[in-house]
């Protein structure tokens, strides 16, 4: 797969199929993820696969109440914003978003792989998120669809225990993979041109560049 195709199509897939992501395929994505760059060399990483039901449904309840926690806190004004107007197309994105979101809450259990990385000593995760999106990249050259998610730092600790990770080697949860096969298309994100987000020398200076449709293919 060319590397622009993988970058430019490897968006967040929540909604997945339950089949099984085969061991070689696993393996393959973990070593492309140990391959990324990580501060001073140091691999202060380890990462937990899980596929097994009984502990993914253990955990389904916590990532269920972190969804339905942020619609009513840190979205709130979003989604209120959204419902006064649902047939705007800014609106609407917004509301395809959150439905893929929830369905991911809805449907937690019939996740076949969860991919979670720790880092020691770095709450930044700066050490491991390039790892985590290697991949990401590799699971999208398999035909898996993953999505990287924060919500279960809201029930960390329970997380842990459910997990076994150490409570006193300093192991800081970075995020989870959830992985399978997608049900949807892949394509091309949608996102704001990069002129609109981006600067050159100071902040607010302009680009200097503009980029009205995406660049591949």
């Amino acid at each position: 797969m060319d590397v622009f195709e993988a970058l430019y199509t490897t968006r967040a897939m929540r909604r997945v199929r339950p089949d099984p992501v085969p061991s070689d395929v696993q393996a393959s994505i973990l070593d492309a993820a140990i391959r990324a760059p990580t501060g001073g060399n140091a691999q202060n990483w380890r990462f937990l696969l899980v596929d097994d039901a009984e502990v993914i449904a253990r955990l389904a309840p916590l990532y269920k109440a972190g969804i339905d926690s942020l619609w009513v806190t840190l979205y709130a004004d979003r989604v209120a914003w959204a419902a006064e107007d649902p047939d705007d197309p800014e609106r609407q994105a917004f509301l395809r978003v959150q439905r893929s979101a929830q369905w991911a809450a809805d449907n937690f259990t019939t996740y076949p792989l969860l991919l979670f990385g720790f880092a020691q000593h770095d709450p930044t995760g700066g050490s491991i998120y390039p790892a985590l999106w290697s991949a990401q990249l590799a699971a999208r050259a398999h035909g898996v669809g993953s999505t990287l998610t924060a919500v279960l730092l809201f029930a960390d600790g329970e997380v842990k225990e459910i997990l076994g990770v150490p409570a006193d080697e300093g192991w800081n949860q970075a995020g989870c993979v959830l992985m399978g096969y997608p049900t949807g298309r892949w394509g091309v994100a949608e996102r704001q041109p990069v002129q609109q987000v981006s600067y050159r020398n100071r902040w607010g200076e302009p680009l200097g560049v503009e980029v009205t449709d995406p660049l591949w293919p």
